[in-house]
C-alpha cells in the first residue's frame, strides 16, 4: 500500500460505504511523484469497489483496467520513447536475440 504524509483526515461524511476516503483530498491533482501515483490508482481502486461492492467481479474489473491501462501506456507511450533511445544510442540486446524484424527496424532507424 503506498503511504502518503500529510494527507488530510476527513471526516465519516467524507467516507464511502466502505468506510475509506472518497475522494483525494490533500493529494495534488498531478502527482508529484511515484508513490503520490500509485496512491492516486489505489485510491480509483478503491473508490470503485467502495461504490460497487467488494465481490470477485468488481475485483477483476480493476485487475483489468489496470493491466489494460498499463499495455496501453507501453505500447504508445514506452515503445516509441524506446525505439527513438534505440535508433539514437544503439540496442542493448545483440542480433542474436531479435527477431529479423526487429534487426531490420534497427538497422533502418540508424539509417535516418
Amino acid at each position: 500500500m503506498p503511504y502518503i504524509k500529510n494527507v488530510a483526515i476527513v471526516s465519516k461524511a467524507d467516507m464511502n460505504p466502505m468506510g475509506r476516503r472518497s475522494d483525494l483530498a490533500g493529494v495534488s491533482a498531478t502527482a508529484k511523484d511515484a508513490g503520490e501515483l500509485n496512491f492516486q490508482i489505489t485510491r480509483l481502486f478503491i473508490d470503485y469497489i467502495g461504490a460497487h461492492g467488494l465481490n470477485y467481479q468488481y475485483i477483476n474489473d480493476c485487475v483489468g483496467a489496470g493491466l489494460s491501462a498499463v499495455a496501453e501506456f507501453q505500447r504508445r507511450v514506452v515503445a516509441p520513447y524506446e525505439d527513438t533511445k534505440i535508433a539514437e544510442n544503439g540496442d542493448v540486446y545483440p542480433e542474436h536475440f531479435l527477431s529479423p524484424n526487429q534487426i531490420r527496424d534497427n538497422r533502418d532507424r540508424m539509417r535516418r
